[in-house]
Protein backbone atom coordinates (compact mmCIF):
# COMPACT_ATOMS: atom_id res chain seq x y z
CA UNK A 1 0.00 0.00 0.00
CA UNK A 2 1.61 2.88 -1.25
CA UNK A 3 1.73 6.41 1.28
CA UNK A 4 -0.18 8.51 2.40
CA UNK A 5 0.07 11.60 -0.22
CA UNK A 6 -0.12 15.32 1.20
CA UNK A 7 -2.88 17.71 0.32
CA UNK A 8 -0.50 20.91 -1.54
CA UNK A 9 -3.56 23.14 -0.49
CA UNK A 10 -2.87 21.83 3.48
CA UNK A 11 0.81 22.29 3.33
CA UNK A 12 0.42 25.87 1.71
CA UNK A 13 -1.83 26.98 4.39
CA UNK A 14 0.62 25.46 6.76
CA UNK A 15 3.38 27.15 5.56
CA UNK A 16 1.72 30.27 5.01
CA UNK A 17 1.23 30.34 8.68
CA UNK A 18 4.81 29.51 9.18
CA UNK A 19 5.44 32.97 7.75
CA UNK A 20 3.63 34.44 9.86
CA UNK A 21 3.90 32.14 13.25
CA UNK A 22 7.85 32.48 12.07
CA UNK A 23 8.99 36.03 11.16
CA UNK A 24 11.80 36.59 13.97
CA UNK A 25 15.23 36.16 12.46
CA UNK A 26 17.64 33.98 14.24
CA UNK A 27 20.30 36.33 16.25
CA UNK A 28 22.48 34.01 18.39
CA UNK A 29 20.62 31.05 18.80
CA UNK A 30 20.80 27.67 17.19
CA UNK A 31 19.21 23.92 16.59
CA UNK A 32 19.56 20.88 15.38
CA UNK A 33 17.56 17.81 14.20
CA UNK A 34 19.10 14.69 13.41
CA UNK A 35 20.75 12.49 10.82
CA UNK A 36 16.96 12.15 8.88
CA UNK A 37 16.89 9.14 7.54
CA UNK A 38 15.18 7.13 5.20
CA UNK A 39 11.27 7.33 5.58
CA UNK A 40 10.30 4.53 3.07
CA UNK A 41 7.85 3.64 5.39
CA UNK A 42 4.15 3.01 4.51
CA UNK A 43 0.92 4.55 6.38
CA UNK A 44 -0.99 0.72 6.32
CA UNK A 45 -1.08 1.24 9.86
CA UNK A 46 -4.07 1.15 11.80
CA UNK A 47 -3.64 4.83 13.73
CA UNK A 48 -5.83 4.75 16.93
CA UNK A 49 -8.68 7.15 16.26
CA UNK A 50 -10.77 6.99 19.39
CA UNK A 51 -11.14 10.74 20.85
CA UNK A 52 -9.21 10.71 24.27
CA UNK A 53 -11.58 11.06 27.35
CA UNK A 54 -11.13 15.04 28.07
CA UNK A 55 -7.83 15.49 29.90
CA UNK A 56 -7.69 17.20 33.21
CA UNK A 57 -6.90 20.74 32.77
CA UNK A 58 -3.14 20.96 34.02
CA UNK A 59 -2.23 21.70 37.70
CA UNK A 60 1.25 23.59 39.14
CA UNK A 61 2.31 21.76 40.17
CA UNK A 62 1.11 18.20 39.20
CA UNK A 63 1.36 16.45 42.84
CA UNK A 64 0.64 12.48 41.63
CA UNK A 65 2.68 9.67 42.25
CA UNK A 66 3.12 8.40 38.73
CA UNK A 67 5.78 6.74 36.75
CA UNK A 68 6.25 7.49 32.98
CA UNK A 69 8.63 5.92 30.46
CA UNK A 70 9.87 7.57 27.54
CA UNK A 71 11.56 5.50 25.11
CA UNK A 72 14.06 7.71 22.74
CA UNK A 73 15.47 7.88 19.38
CA UNK A 74 18.37 9.64 20.55
CA UNK A 75 21.91 8.17 22.54
CA UNK A 76 22.42 9.78 25.87
CA UNK A 77 25.67 11.08 24.10
CA UNK A 78 23.69 13.31 21.97
CA UNK A 79 23.25 17.17 22.34
CA UNK A 80 19.64 16.33 22.33
CA UNK A 81 19.95 13.97 24.81
CA UNK A 82 21.28 16.29 26.79
CA UNK A 83 18.85 19.02 26.96
CA UNK A 84 15.58 16.75 27.05
CA UNK A 85 17.23 14.72 30.00
CA UNK A 86 17.86 18.33 32.01
CA UNK A 87 14.81 19.41 30.57
CA UNK A 88 13.05 16.40 31.98
CA UNK A 89 14.64 16.59 35.25
CA UNK A 90 13.31 20.22 35.49
CA UNK A 91 9.91 18.91 35.41
CA UNK A 92 10.26 16.53 38.03
CA UNK A 93 11.42 19.05 40.19
CA UNK A 94 8.61 21.44 39.35
CA UNK A 95 6.15 18.27 39.98
CA UNK A 96 6.71 16.59 42.79
CA UNK A 97 5.66 12.83 42.89
CA UNK A 98 6.05 12.79 38.92
CA UNK A 99 9.51 10.16 37.68
CA UNK A 100 9.81 9.63 34.08
CA UNK A 101 12.33 7.31 33.49
CA UNK A 102 14.59 7.47 29.92
CA UNK A 103 15.63 4.59 27.06
CA UNK A 104 17.98 6.00 25.16
CA UNK A 105 17.39 3.60 22.62
CA UNK A 106 19.07 5.28 19.90
CA UNK A 107 18.32 4.83 15.81
CA UNK A 108 17.29 1.32 16.94
CA UNK A 109 14.27 2.35 18.15
CA UNK A 110 13.08 2.10 14.46
CA UNK A 111 13.66 -1.83 14.92
CA UNK A 112 12.93 -2.37 18.43
CA UNK A 113 9.72 0.38 19.70
CA UNK A 114 6.93 -2.47 18.10
CA UNK A 115 8.20 -5.64 19.15
CA UNK A 116 8.99 -4.22 22.93
CA UNK A 117 5.66 -2.58 22.97
CA UNK A 118 3.69 -5.54 21.62
CA UNK A 119 5.61 -7.43 24.20
CA UNK A 120 3.80 -5.33 27.06
CA UNK A 121 7.28 -3.26 28.03
CA UNK A 122 5.55 -0.37 29.66
CA UNK A 123 6.63 2.75 27.20
CA UNK A 124 4.12 6.05 27.27
CA UNK A 125 6.16 7.87 25.31
CA UNK A 126 7.96 7.38 22.49
CA UNK A 127 9.70 9.99 19.41
CA UNK A 128 11.30 9.66 15.84
CA UNK A 129 10.21 11.49 12.72
CA UNK A 130 6.81 12.41 11.42
CA UNK A 131 6.30 9.91 8.66
CA UNK A 132 8.05 7.43 11.09
CA UNK A 133 6.02 7.33 13.92
CA UNK A 134 2.53 7.89 12.39
CA UNK A 135 3.63 5.42 9.38
CA UNK A 136 4.47 2.65 11.15
CA UNK A 137 3.37 3.27 14.93
CA UNK A 138 0.50 4.84 14.08
CA UNK A 139 -1.47 1.87 15.84
CA UNK A 140 0.08 2.86 19.17
CA UNK A 141 -0.67 6.18 19.49
CA UNK A 142 -3.32 8.14 21.56
CA UNK A 143 -5.42 10.99 19.31
CA UNK A 144 -3.73 14.32 21.43
CA UNK A 145 -6.43 17.01 19.79
CA UNK A 146 -8.49 18.15 23.20
CA UNK A 147 -5.17 18.94 24.52
CA UNK A 148 -3.99 21.11 22.16
CA UNK A 149 -6.92 23.32 23.46
CA UNK A 150 -5.94 23.19 26.94
CA UNK A 151 -3.58 25.91 28.41
CA UNK A 152 -0.27 25.45 30.26
CA UNK A 153 2.21 26.70 32.44
CA UNK A 154 4.39 27.87 29.42
CA UNK A 155 1.96 28.66 26.66
CA UNK A 156 1.55 32.25 27.80
CA UNK A 157 -2.10 32.03 28.75
CA UNK A 158 -2.84 30.22 25.02
CA UNK A 159 -3.94 27.17 23.74
CA UNK A 160 -1.09 24.56 22.94
CA UNK A 161 -2.05 24.89 19.46
CA UNK A 162 -0.93 28.50 19.54
CA UNK A 163 2.48 28.86 20.58
CA UNK A 164 4.08 25.81 18.38
CA UNK A 165 4.31 25.90 15.16
CA UNK A 166 1.25 25.69 12.83
CA UNK A 167 2.95 24.12 9.99
CA UNK A 168 4.36 20.87 12.21
CA UNK A 169 0.31 20.72 13.31
CA UNK A 170 -1.04 20.86 9.70
CA UNK A 171 1.93 18.35 8.70
CA UNK A 172 0.96 15.81 11.54
CA UNK A 173 -2.37 15.73 10.33
CA UNK A 174 -1.76 15.77 6.71
CA UNK A 175 0.25 12.37 6.81
CA UNK A 176 -2.29 10.91 9.68
CA UNK A 177 -4.91 8.55 7.44
CA UNK A 178 -7.85 10.63 9.77
CA UNK A 179 -6.59 13.85 9.55
CA UNK A 180 -6.24 13.81 13.04
CA UNK A 181 -3.49 15.15 15.63
CA UNK A 182 -1.46 12.24 17.12
CA UNK A 183 1.81 13.54 17.48
CA UNK A 184 3.96 17.17 18.94
CA UNK A 185 6.76 18.68 16.90
CA UNK A 186 9.99 19.28 18.09
CA UNK A 187 13.65 19.98 15.72
CA UNK A 188 11.56 20.72 12.63
CA UNK A 189 13.99 20.32 9.43
CA UNK A 190 14.12 20.88 5.88
CA UNK A 191 16.43 18.96 3.28
CA UNK A 192 18.44 21.79 0.81
CA UNK A 193 21.20 22.67 -0.50
CA UNK A 194 23.93 23.01 2.25
CA UNK A 195 27.02 24.93 1.29
CA UNK A 196 29.87 27.26 1.80
CA UNK A 197 29.48 30.65 1.16
CA UNK A 198 32.79 31.56 1.02
CA UNK A 199 33.27 29.16 -1.52
CA UNK A 200 30.87 30.75 -3.49
CA UNK A 201 31.77 34.28 -2.89
CA UNK A 202 35.18 33.37 -3.81
CA UNK A 203 33.89 31.69 -7.07
CA UNK A 204 31.95 34.88 -8.35
CA UNK A 205 28.46 32.97 -8.00
CA UNK A 206 26.32 36.10 -8.42
CA UNK A 207 23.26 34.43 -7.04
CA UNK A 208 21.68 31.88 -5.21
CA UNK A 209 21.03 29.30 -8.27
CA UNK A 210 17.27 29.59 -8.16
CA UNK A 211 17.02 27.29 -12.00
CA UNK A 212 18.53 24.46 -13.56
CA UNK A 213 20.84 26.29 -15.72
CA UNK A 214 22.10 28.81 -12.75
CA UNK A 215 23.14 25.66 -10.93
CA UNK A 216 25.22 24.54 -13.50
CA UNK A 217 26.45 27.64 -14.07
CA UNK A 218 27.40 28.00 -10.06
CA UNK A 219 29.27 24.67 -10.63
CA UNK A 220 31.09 25.28 -13.47
CA UNK A 221 32.37 28.67 -11.42
CA UNK A 222 33.12 26.74 -8.44
CA UNK A 223 34.81 23.86 -10.45
CA UNK A 224 37.17 26.85 -12.43
CA UNK A 225 38.17 28.36 -9.21
CA UNK A 226 39.41 25.63 -8.05
CA UNK A 227 36.56 23.92 -5.62
CA UNK A 228 34.97 20.56 -5.78
CA UNK A 229 31.13 22.01 -6.42
CA UNK A 230 29.34 18.78 -5.09
CA UNK A 231 29.40 15.62 -2.87
CA UNK A 232 27.14 13.36 -1.38
CA UNK A 233 27.83 9.48 0.13
CA UNK A 234 25.40 6.65 0.22
CA UNK A 235 23.06 7.64 3.01
CA UNK A 236 21.41 10.34 1.21
CA UNK A 237 22.59 10.16 -2.39
CA UNK A 238 19.37 9.29 -3.83
CA UNK A 239 18.14 12.64 -3.19
CA UNK A 240 19.87 13.71 -6.36
CA UNK A 241 17.45 11.43 -8.95
CA UNK A 242 14.34 11.90 -6.43
CA UNK A 243 13.73 15.21 -6.18
CA UNK A 244 14.83 15.89 -9.53
CA UNK A 245 12.25 13.27 -10.66
CA UNK A 246 9.79 15.62 -8.10
CA UNK A 247 10.41 18.49 -10.23
CA UNK A 248 9.52 17.08 -13.24
CA UNK A 249 6.93 14.93 -12.18
CA UNK A 250 5.50 16.31 -9.13
CA UNK A 251 5.49 14.91 -5.28
CA UNK A 252 3.51 11.29 -5.92
CA UNK A 253 5.29 10.23 -8.87
CA UNK A 254 8.81 8.89 -7.31
CA UNK A 255 6.31 6.70 -5.09
CA UNK A 256 4.65 5.67 -7.54
CA UNK A 257 7.73 4.16 -9.41
CA UNK A 258 8.93 2.31 -6.92
CA UNK A 259 5.99 1.03 -6.64
CA UNK A 260 4.98 -0.49 -10.16
CA UNK A 261 5.36 -4.04 -10.53
CA UNK A 262 5.42 -3.88 -14.05
CA UNK A 263 8.09 -1.49 -14.49
CA UNK A 264 6.15 0.69 -16.94
CA UNK A 265 6.40 3.70 -15.33
CA UNK A 266 10.36 3.65 -15.60
CA UNK A 267 9.75 4.39 -19.66
CA UNK A 268 8.32 7.33 -18.29
CA UNK A 269 10.68 10.43 -20.25
CA UNK A 270 10.73 12.13 -16.61
CA UNK A 271 12.76 9.37 -15.39
CA UNK A 272 15.48 9.29 -17.78
CA UNK A 273 16.00 13.03 -18.09
CA UNK A 274 15.96 12.64 -14.29
CA UNK A 275 19.18 10.14 -14.70
CA UNK A 276 20.31 12.41 -17.18
CA UNK A 277 21.08 15.37 -15.48
CA UNK A 278 23.35 13.44 -12.71
CA UNK A 279 25.12 12.02 -15.81
CA UNK A 280 25.95 15.50 -16.54
CA UNK A 281 26.92 16.64 -12.86
CA UNK A 282 29.17 13.10 -13.41
CA UNK A 283 30.44 13.96 -16.63
CA UNK A 284 31.08 17.63 -16.27
CA UNK A 285 33.34 17.08 -12.99
CA UNK A 286 31.03 18.85 -10.74
CA UNK A 287 30.93 15.73 -8.31
CA UNK A 288 32.99 14.79 -6.28
CA UNK A 289 35.06 11.41 -7.46
CA UNK A 290 35.00 9.64 -4.09
CA UNK A 291 31.07 9.77 -3.96
CA UNK A 292 30.46 6.63 -5.80
CA UNK A 293 32.52 5.18 -2.61
CA UNK A 294 31.74 7.57 0.21
CA UNK A 295 30.33 5.58 3.12
CA UNK A 296 28.38 7.94 5.64
CA UNK A 297 29.60 10.18 6.98
CA UNK A 298 32.65 10.79 4.66
CA UNK A 299 31.03 13.25 2.87
CA UNK A 300 29.97 15.84 5.52
CA UNK A 301 33.33 15.93 6.87
CA UNK A 302 34.40 17.06 3.53
CA UNK A 303 32.12 19.78 3.39
CA UNK A 304 33.21 20.62 7.52
CA UNK A 305 36.66 20.32 6.04
CA UNK A 306 36.08 22.82 3.25
CA UNK A 307 37.50 20.24 0.49
CA UNK A 308 33.73 20.61 -1.29
CA UNK A 309 31.21 23.72 -1.25
CA UNK A 310 27.76 21.86 -1.76
CA UNK A 311 25.92 19.00 0.15
CA UNK A 312 22.15 17.97 -0.99
CA UNK A 313 21.14 17.28 3.07
CA UNK A 314 19.17 18.12 5.67
CA UNK A 315 19.46 21.51 8.10
CA UNK A 316 20.67 19.08 10.70
CA UNK A 317 23.55 18.90 8.91
CA UNK A 318 24.52 22.19 10.82
CA UNK A 319 24.64 20.46 14.06
CA UNK A 320 26.48 17.11 12.97
CA UNK A 321 29.56 18.67 11.81
CA UNK A 322 29.91 21.39 14.55
CA UNK A 323 32.44 19.40 16.45
CA UNK A 324 34.75 20.30 13.18
CA UNK A 325 33.36 23.69 11.77
CA UNK A 326 32.63 25.50 15.05
CA UNK A 327 29.92 28.13 14.97
CA UNK A 328 30.95 30.32 12.38
CA UNK A 329 31.35 28.05 9.89
CA UNK A 330 29.91 30.45 6.63
CA UNK A 331 26.65 28.49 5.95
CA UNK A 332 24.66 28.95 3.11
CA UNK A 333 20.99 27.15 2.40
CA UNK A 334 18.85 26.72 -1.10
CA UNK A 335 16.42 25.05 -2.52
CA UNK A 336 17.22 22.36 -4.93
CA UNK A 337 16.88 24.65 -8.37
CA UNK A 338 13.85 24.37 -10.55
CA UNK A 339 14.09 22.63 -14.06
CA UNK A 340 12.55 23.05 -17.88
CA UNK A 341 9.11 21.73 -18.25
CA UNK A 342 8.51 20.75 -14.22
CA UNK A 343 5.81 20.36 -12.78
CA UNK A 344 6.76 21.74 -9.44
CA UNK A 345 9.59 24.12 -8.50
CA UNK A 346 11.44 25.95 -5.93
CA UNK A 347 8.30 26.04 -3.95
CA UNK A 348 8.43 22.20 -2.96
CA UNK A 349 10.63 20.36 -1.36
CA UNK A 350 10.96 17.43 1.94
CA UNK A 351 10.34 19.15 5.54
CA UNK A 352 9.46 18.11 8.83
CA UNK A 353 10.37 17.78 12.17
CA UNK A 354 10.96 14.80 14.96
CA UNK A 355 8.08 14.86 17.32
CA UNK A 356 7.01 12.85 20.13
CA UNK A 357 3.32 10.32 20.44
CA UNK A 358 1.78 9.00 23.41
CA UNK A 359 0.95 5.26 23.56
CA UNK A 360 -2.99 5.32 23.30
CA UNK A 361 -2.09 2.60 26.68
CA UNK A 362 -0.03 5.05 28.52
CA UNK A 363 -2.13 5.21 32.19
CA UNK A 364 -1.10 9.41 32.98
CA UNK A 365 -1.93 10.80 29.19
CA UNK A 366 -2.47 14.26 31.26
CA UNK A 367 0.83 14.35 32.71
CA UNK A 368 2.51 12.73 29.67
CA UNK A 369 1.17 15.78 27.81
CA UNK A 370 2.23 18.28 30.07
CA UNK A 371 5.59 16.93 30.16
CA UNK A 372 5.49 16.93 26.33
CA UNK A 373 4.65 20.82 26.37
CA UNK A 374 7.63 21.74 28.78
CA UNK A 375 10.02 20.38 26.60
CA UNK A 376 8.85 22.19 23.09
CA UNK A 377 7.45 25.22 24.94
CA UNK A 378 9.46 28.19 26.36
CA UNK A 379 12.91 28.08 28.08
CA UNK A 380 13.86 24.38 27.43
CA UNK A 381 12.57 24.35 23.66
CA UNK A 382 15.13 27.44 23.25
CA UNK A 383 17.99 25.95 25.22
CA UNK A 384 17.14 22.87 22.48
CA UNK A 385 17.78 25.26 19.85
CA UNK A 386 20.28 26.68 21.33
CA UNK A 387 22.67 23.86 22.50
CA UNK A 388 21.83 21.96 18.98
CA UNK A 389 22.00 24.28 16.03
CA UNK A 390 18.62 23.78 14.38
CA UNK A 391 15.00 25.17 14.61
CA UNK A 392 12.21 25.86 17.35
CA UNK A 393 8.97 24.65 17.83
CA UNK A 394 7.59 27.79 19.72
CA UNK A 395 6.70 30.55 17.59
CA UNK A 396 8.06 32.80 19.90
CA UNK A 397 11.81 31.65 19.66
CA UNK A 398 14.55 32.87 17.19
CA UNK A 399 15.86 30.50 14.62
CA UNK A 400 19.63 30.07 15.02
CA UNK A 401 21.83 32.52 12.70
CA UNK A 402 23.42 29.41 10.93
CA UNK A 403 20.04 28.76 9.69
CA UNK A 404 18.79 31.98 8.47
CA UNK A 405 18.68 30.86 4.88
CA UNK A 406 17.27 27.82 5.73
CA UNK A 407 14.54 30.00 7.26
CA UNK A 408 14.30 32.25 4.41
CA UNK A 409 13.42 28.54 2.44
CA UNK A 410 11.14 26.94 4.53
CA UNK A 411 8.66 30.17 4.34
CA UNK A 412 8.53 30.07 0.85
CA UNK A 413 7.52 26.22 0.49
CA UNK A 414 3.91 25.49 -0.37
CA UNK A 415 4.71 22.16 -1.93
CA UNK A 416 5.51 18.59 0.32
CA UNK A 417 7.96 16.17 -0.93
CA UNK A 418 8.54 12.59 0.35
CA UNK A 419 11.96 11.60 1.85
CA UNK A 420 14.13 11.51 -1.55
CA UNK A 421 11.39 11.82 -3.98
CA UNK A 422 9.45 8.84 -3.09
CA UNK A 423 12.42 6.46 -4.83
CA UNK A 424 13.56 4.62 -1.43
CA UNK A 425 9.71 3.92 -0.64
CA UNK A 426 9.71 0.17 -1.02
CA UNK A 427 12.50 -1.78 1.08
CA UNK A 428 13.42 -3.74 -1.89
CA UNK A 429 13.48 -1.63 -4.56
CA UNK A 430 14.80 1.23 -3.05
CA UNK A 431 18.66 -0.05 -2.44
CA UNK A 432 18.68 -0.76 -5.98
CA UNK A 433 17.88 2.44 -6.95
CA UNK A 434 20.66 3.81 -4.13
CA UNK A 435 23.33 2.01 -4.93
CA UNK A 436 22.72 2.69 -9.22
CA UNK A 437 22.06 6.59 -8.01
CA UNK A 438 25.51 6.15 -6.36
CA UNK A 439 27.26 4.65 -9.64
CA UNK A 440 25.39 6.87 -11.61
CA UNK A 441 27.30 9.81 -9.75
CA UNK A 442 30.48 8.69 -10.07
CA UNK A 443 30.63 7.85 -13.74
CA UNK A 444 30.51 3.87 -13.70
CA UNK A 445 27.08 3.76 -15.70
CA UNK A 446 25.75 5.89 -17.89
CA UNK A 447 22.12 7.27 -17.23
CA UNK A 448 20.50 4.60 -19.62
CA UNK A 449 22.35 1.64 -17.89
CA UNK A 450 21.09 3.04 -14.95
CA UNK A 451 17.51 3.00 -15.92
CA UNK A 452 18.00 -0.68 -16.80
CA UNK A 453 19.63 -1.60 -13.76
CA UNK A 454 17.06 -0.11 -11.26
CA UNK A 455 13.48 -1.30 -13.79
CA UNK A 456 12.18 -4.37 -11.68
Amino acid sequence: MKKKSFSALAIALALIMLLAACGTEGTQQAAKDTNQQNTNQQSNSTTNTADPTTPAQPEDPLDESVHLVYWSMWNNIEPQALVLEQAIRDFERQNPGVTVEIVWAGRETRQTLAPTIDGGTQIDIFDEDTERVIGNWGQYMLNLENYYELVYPTTRGLPYKDVVMPALQSLSRAIAPDGKLYTVGYQPFGFFMMYNKDHFAHAGVPAIPKTWDEFLAACEALKSSGYTPLTSDNEYISGLFGYHLARLNGPDFGTELLADDSGALWDDPAVLQAARAIETLATRGYIDPKAESNIWPSAQQDIALGDVSMYLNGTWLINEIMGTTGPDFPWGTFNYPSVPGGATGTEAANFGSQVFAINKDCKNPDIAFALLVHLTTGDWDARLSEETFGAPADVINNWPFQMSDAQTVFESLTTFYPWVGGVESQTDRGPVVRENVQRLAGGSITAEQFVTNCRP
